[in-house]
């Protein structure tokens, strides 16, 4: 096993992809997932407390991102401006080389109840980051919490266009996209 190598977090994704694929997610164990990536169980439960949470790893980062573009919007920006700041700043982590892992993280938590409802309680953490960034500049309940609504709600829809068989177009395209068709849907409300 080797002491130190770059990459650790992407090395026991991979691994654990791989297996998850091969075996199906609950006949793989961490110490198979630390053994493929060639590295220790100790190493696996530095960067996560246990195999499910592989498959969330980065939900603290997009957190952050959502919270800060938020907070550096222009003081004029109204809560959707704000909103689409923060779905922009987000869209970093999904490059074009990253599509296929997330095919394949869907695929692992589509197949597993306990894994959609941590799926659930993710985004639901997103959403409150947005609305609390929201309410730090000073936007009011209930349009911080609907703003954020929108704002997840057109995350969770670019995100499955992005990973839609034969998808070809840009994350930060699709997640915009979503979130205009969403405000304009709101005009029709009444």
């Amino acid at each position: 096993m080797s002491r130190w190598e770059p990459n650790t977090r992407e090395r026991l994704l991979d691994a654990a992809l791989d297996l998850f694929g091969e075996r199906g997610y609950d006949s793989v164990t961490v110490a198979e997932i630390t053994e493929r990536a060639g590295l220790t169980k100790r190493t696996f439960f530095r960067h996560f407390s246990d195999k499910r949470e592989v498959l969330f790893a980065g939900q603290e980062l997009l957190s952050r991102i959502f919270a800060e573009a938020i907070a550096d919007a222009p003081a004029s920006a109204t809560p959707m401006e704000a909103i689409a700041a923060a779905l922009t700043a987000a869209t970093a982590p999904f490059g074009p080389q990253r599509r296929e892992r997330a095919r394949q993280v869907k695929a692992v938590v589509a197949g597993h109840r306990d894994l959609h409802e941590r799926e659930l309680l993710k985004l639901a953490t997103l959403r409150a980051a947005m609305a609390d960034a929201l309410r730090a500049r000073g936007v009011p309940d209930p349009t911080a919490g609907l703003a954020a609504e929108i704002g997840g709600l057109a995350f969770t829809t670019g995100f499955a266009r992005w990973i839609a068989p034969g998808s070809e177009r840009a994350f930060t395209e699709l997640v915009r996209e979503a979130l205009d068709e969403l405000v304009a849907a709101t005009t029709t409300l009444g």
